[in-house]
């Protein structure tokens, strides 16, 4: 009769112990899911313009005047 009892204690161990392993993978997928730490290099970049203000934005490409060009 101990034999069975301890079987089923054992069991009841085991199932548990699968319950919270279920749980403790559902809760890190989630985790994963919605993490929103360490975006995309492009939403971290910051930059100066020419006043010294920060901003978001690239700054515009400055078009070269090759007829103020010296050549030398």
């Amino acid at each position: 009769m101990s034999r069975s009892q301890n079987r089923f204690i054992k069991n009841q161990k085991e199932k548990k112990k699968a319950q919270k392993k279920k749980e403790k993978e559902k809760r890190r997928k989630e985790r994963q899911e919605n993490n929103t730490k360490g975006g995309d290099l492009a939403d971290m970049m910051a930059y100066v313009d020419e006043f010294g203000n920060i901003t978001s934005e690239p700054p515009e490409e400055k078009k070269k005047n090759p007829e103020n060009e010296t050549d030398e």
